[in-house]
């Protein structure tokens, strides 16, 4: 059986610390970005299990150049632009697994590029990306909006899993691909106000992308149409969990429940209560976003709203083919179903 590669194989094979290396998987603030490639790159062709999917599609890409783009069926390449490393624990990797089983039957390569930190400065396209030989491009995790207005002006098709929070009016002018943030979410504050918990708060930075600002927009409009005031000491931008440990502390009271933007803010949230000798849900409940895997085995399990990443790759497809048939489609936004899922951080 091969041996499972760990972090701190990587760090062995890179000669340094740990720490560093677990930094720069975690996408964590501090280093540098030729560290973070080189040891991301490291952690792909050592075949670290958060990437796996990665080295599949870039062997697959490196096979390519000469014998698909002259193969009998064969249409393009699809562009993956990412800020991040997509590991199994993030949503879009089951669906990026799906997507790109479908494409190759119609005849296209999935190619991933990061976006680093200095593209995303400079408004720069990674190295990587070759336009002549790209038939269309995927953003997952691309938040910043002078970023995304930048890729949409290249003449490509573009589609935007998820996207920037566009304020004012404004859009993107492209396809966008979303969960729907809206119907589980009012959903399960309502079911908190039956149950006669009022003290509701958010936890997340809800101007990252569409996808948190939607949940939180629909969280103050459900308070707000149940007659029920927010308690604003009880949104909370910052989780990270040192951070977070500090603003809980001073708080000096909790909320009855925490709707939190995804699960790993409800894991920071967690770890900072834990900290605080606080305990879940005994003194504050949870409730987190997207049904990861870890969702099902943390301590308590975690309430949270399903993602159904197949159908996303499946209206991914959809999105990406038509608009590469019929360029001049008028831009389009889907939503697919999402399922309140019950479990012991609320009392379930």
């Amino acid at each position: 059986m091969k041996k499972k590669v760990t972090i701190q194989d990587i760090a062995d094979a890179l000669g340094i610390s740990r720490n560093t290396v677990s930094k720069a998987i975690n996408n964590s603030d501090g280093l540098a970005d030729a560290t973070r490639e080189k040891i991301l790159q490291k952690a792909v062709e050592m075949g670290y299990k958060q990437f796996s999917y990665v080295s599949a599609f870039t062997s697959l890409s490196r096979q390519l150049p000469q014998e698909t783009q002259t193969a009998p069926g064969f249409q393009g390449e699809i562009a993956l632009f990412t800020t991040m490393f997509l590991g199994q624990s993030h949503f879009a990797s089951l669906m990026l697994d799906k997507f790109q089983q479908e494409i190759s039957q119609l005849g296209y390569t999935l190619n991933t590029h990061r976006v680093t930190r200095k593209d995303l400065k400079t408004g720069s396209l990674p190295i990587t990306f070759l336009p002549e030989r790209t038939s269309a491009i995927v953003c997952i995790e691309v938040f910043d909006p002078v970023y995304a207005d930048m890729v949409c002006s290249l003449g490509l098709p573009v589609l935007f899993v998820d996207g920037p929070v566009k304020q004012y009016g404004t859009r993107i002018h492209s396809d966008q691909l979303c969960m729907d943030n809206i119907s589980e979410t009012s959903r399960f504050i309502h079911s908190l106000l039956d149950r006669g918990y009022k003290r509701i708060g958010f936890l997340g930075d809800y101007n990252h992308c569409k996808s948190f600002f939607e949940r939180y927009f629909i969280f103050r409009a459900t308070m707000h149409s149940s007659g029920v005031p927010v308690d604003e000491r009880f949104i909370i931008r910052d989780t990270k969990p040192a951070h977070l440990t500090e603003t809980l502390r001073e708080l000096g009271e909790l909320p009855d429940v925490f709707l939190c933007a995804n699960d790993f803010a409800a894991f920071d949230a967690m770890q900072a209560l834990s900290a605080l000798g606080k305990s879940v849900p005994k003194d504050v409940m949870l409730c987190g976003f997207d049904d990861s895997a870890e969702s099902r085995t943390c301590h308590p399990p975690l309430t949270t709203i399903h993602i159904h990443t197949q159908i996303m790759a499946y209206e991914a497809v959809h999105l990406l083919m038509s608009r590469i048939k019929e360029p001049s489609l008028d831009f389009r936004i889907v939503y697919t179903q999402t399922d309140l899922i019950e479990r012991e951080s609320t009392n379930r």
